[in-house]
């Protein structure tokens, strides 16, 4: 499975007013998974994982991997501890 994306974001405020727009049966997207991420490190492992799994491909991967090593992980958003979802949309936490 691949996973296209239109757009990126480097402005985390847009990127939070975009995520309170949440479908019903929302998957997460990779930024999702980066936004979990408490450090540089982390966000780039997971960049690895994502793309072994082929969840991402080669160009989106190296374009996280540089906005994480030029502007750091938390470029992507805030940082989404245990509950968001739940905080956020009254619902149970999304993978």
């Amino acid at each position: 499975m691949a996973l296209s994306v239109d757009s990126t974001r480097t402005d985390p405020d847009e990127g939070e007013k975009e995520a309170q727009k949440l479908p019903a049966g929302y998957d997460p997207t990779p930024i999702d998974y980066l936004r979990r991420c408490s450090n540089d490190e982390e966000a780039l492992e997971v960049i690895k994982y994502l793309e072994e799994r082929g969840e991402v491909d080669g160009k989106l991967s190296e374009e996280l991997r540089e906005q994480v090593r030029s502007l750091g992980v938390r470029s992507f958003g805030p940082l989404k501890e245990e509950g968001y979802y739940l905080r956020k949309y009254g619902c149970r936490s999304i993978r």
